[in-house]
């Protein structure tokens, strides 16, 4: 009965995992291009050059906007929407990692927050910089562990590829189309 149980939750899980970490990543970038303007205009300057304004951008265009694929992982970095990677780890037995002791049947997992917040490995870790990833391509799928939102190894995230095409081109398609700026302070909302 187990394993019937199991297998039931695990398509669920897929779906949800899958829509809402792109959902939360969407909404991530666009507050950071409302609270960055010039990187805004500088992701639709780029959009403009490679693709005009005639056509949607298409998920051939990609390739092309660096810049756009810049922001997407500089936002994976500062807000990796699972921050606690799933690569939970179970110690068998007692164990010093560095000067910090872990004894037998800890649960460790990887903390993909501080990694990417983390001043010894990133420049200015607090501060949204896309051009970081302009001038170095860390890639994002896993074999970097300075940035590996979508895990590492056997257990990577299977919808990554998916994922990644998704945000790239709603992102492009959202800034094509839109230009997004902070909302007028002291506007009355109607009530409902």
């Amino acid at each position: 009965m187990v394993a019937v149980l199991w297998s039931l939750s695990s398509p669920r899980e897929m779906i949800f995992r899958g829509t809402d970490t792109v959902a939360i990543l969407l909404k991530w970038i666009m507050t950071r291009m409302v609270l960055h303007q010039e990187i805004q205009s500088t992701a639709q300057s780029e959009i403009d050059a490679v693709v005009g304004s005639p056509r949607l951008v298409a998920d051939a265009d990609i390739a092309n906007l660096p810049y756009l694929r810049s922001i997407v992982k500089e936002s994976l970095r500062m807000h990796p929407p699972g921050p606690l990677l799933s690569w939970a780890r179970l110690a068998v037995h007692d164990v010093h990692v560095g000067p910090s002791f872990v004894p037998a049947g800890t649960t460790a997992m990887v903390n993909m927050w501080a990694i990417t917040h983390d001043g010894h490995i990133w420049a200015d870790p607090d501060d949204f910089k896309p051009e970081r990833f302009m001038e170095e391509d860390v890639s994002v799928l896993g074999s970097d562990l300075r940035l590996a939102p979508f895990g590492s190894g056997r257990r990577v995230c299977p919808g990554k590829a998916l994922a990644l095409a998704t945000v790239h081109l709603w992102l492009a398609q959202l800034l094509q189309c839109f230009k997004w700026v902070p909302a007028e302070t002291g506007v009355a909302w109607p009530s409902p």
